[in-house]
């Protein structure tokens, strides 16, 4: 019997999508993001059915972000649906500070508010897989949305079935499926689901798109046209970013202080494409950023380098682009895009500062209000004199490296594993800096599947 775009999904093409996605443990523990929509409450569904087969289980985990005021009822709701079904379920609540809106675009605000709790819930659960709802039509209107910025092939792959993080693998099985198949499932569940009217409202870019789904698709940007898009624009990312990780392991130094050098005839002689991605990848290691520059910026960077016109330094992604060496390119981040980081004054572990480096305070009790913030030119100087500025680092390098203040007194001075010793001339305390930036020059490839 031919399966039509209304046909529920069955545990087989289910299974299929599952395995395409694995490997999995035995007793595989999944945890699954509910917003109660029919994609998210299908999903869950199938993946209980899914776990439970194999002797695992699955936590559902709904994200309540108060922006309206029937999310708390409405992620109750979803809690008792899933109790009676015998699905454990947790509710996360995100806590803004103040009332108002976040600064910014509300929706990205949201989302990464959402990841970031749905991330910290399976650290805490001990699970390593998270699977989410996106669908074959959530997939077509981020390809527009791309096409909309002018997004090249990376951002008209759209999303991955499979994105590794540091703590969970992020898992999208229903890309091969059209909402209206979830729908169909739900009701073969015998599910209800609740409907977020601010999926159409016209204030969001996602919202304006579903309005005019049907008079784009009879243009030919149909779902399916558009998804198939998406994965061709995967297959050709792939093979970019395969010949993007061999140059930049071939062309580019980094350094424990956390800064950049490349050589800039090697730089002009790639492929421009290529060129373009590897200054990029730099970037945002360097810059401790979690999103690649605009294209259009980073495109008027390399005509500066390739022109000669930014021998004064250029600017982008908050990371400093100058000439350094004779022939090289030095990249490192710009001191005033850093931030300050309050320490509680208690004997701890080590802490992330800057997207950048991971700090470990001096052993024993800190003053109250330590907090960490760049070194600047009076802590570069303190650098210099305590013996702990390693020589071939260049200068302006150092205004943004991490140091611990008390107020307006430097208290402790950052030891990189390029000093094995502390000097004895050291006559202040040290705090051991790792440079452990959030973005490695080299991620885990693209997955197509």
């Amino acid at each position: 019997m031919p399966v039509t775009t209304d046909s529920p999904i069955d545990d087989g093409p289910f299974a299929d999508a599952m395995a395409a996605l694995g490997p999995f443990e035995s007793a595989t523990s999944l945890a699954v993001a509910v917003s109660g929509g029919p994609d998210s409450m299908a999903l869950c569904l199938l993946a209980d059915r899914w776990a439970r087969k194999r002797g695992g289980a699955i936590l559902a985990l709904t994200v309540d972000h108060r922006l309206r005021s029937e999310s708390a009822g409405e992620a109750r709701t979803v809690a008792g649906w899933l109790q009676g079904r015998g699905i454990e379920h947790r509710i996360l609540t995100w806590r803004r500070a103040g009332d108002g809106p976040p600064a910014g675009s509300l929706q990205a605000a949201a989302r990464s508010a959402r990841y970031r709790l749905l991330q910290r819930a399976c650290a805490e659960a001990g699970i390593l897989h998270l699977l989410l709802a996106h669908t074959r039509d959530d997939q077509a209107e981020t390809v527009l949305l791309r096409l909309s910025k002018g997004s090249g092939v990376d951002g008209l792959a759209a999303m991955a079935p499979v994105r590794e993080t540091a703590s969970v693998r992020l898992l999208r099985p229903l890309l091969g499926f059209g909402k209206s198949r979830l729908q169909a499932t739900c009701r073969r569940f015998g599910q209800d689901w609740i409907e977020d009217p601010s999926n159409l409202a016209p204030r969001f870019a996602r919202g304006r798109l579903r309005r005019v789904s049907e008079a784009l698709g009879s243009e030919g940007l149909s779902v399916d046209r558009l998804a198939d898009t998406a994965r061709r624009a995967g297959r050709a990312r792939v093979a970019l970013e395969a010949a993007t990780g061999d140059w930049l392991a071939q062309s580019v130094d980094v350094f424990p202080e956390g800064y950049a050098q490349l050589d800039r005839r090697v730089l002009l002689q790639a492929p421009e494409e290529i060129a373009l991605r590897g200054l990029s990848r730099c970037l945002m290691t360097i810059g401790g950023g979690s999103h690649a520059p605009r294209l259009d910026r980073l495109e008027r960077l390399y005509a500066a380098v390739r022109s000669g016109e930014d021998a004064g330094g250029r600017t982008l992604a908050g990371c400093r682009v100058i000439a350094g060496k004779p022939g090289r390119l030095l990249i490192c981040r710009e001191p005033a895009a850093t931030g300050a980081l309050k320490l509680d004054g208690e004997e701890g572990g080590a802490v992330d500062w800057d997207g950048r480096f991971r700090i470990t305070p001096p052993a024993g009790q800190v003053p109250r209000d330590l907090e960490i913030r760049r070194l600047g030119v009076s802590g570069r100087a303190a650098l210099r004199s305590a013996g702990l500025f390693a020589q071939r680092m260049p200068a302006v390098a150092a205004l943004s490296l991490p140091g611990l203040w008390n107020g307006g007194t430097l208290f402790a001075l950052p030891k990189f594993v390029s000093l094995q010793q502390r000097p004895n001339s050291c006559m202040v305390p040290v705090c051991g800096a790792r440079f452990f930036p959030s973005r490695r020059l080299t991620d885990p490839a693209f997955a197509v599947v």
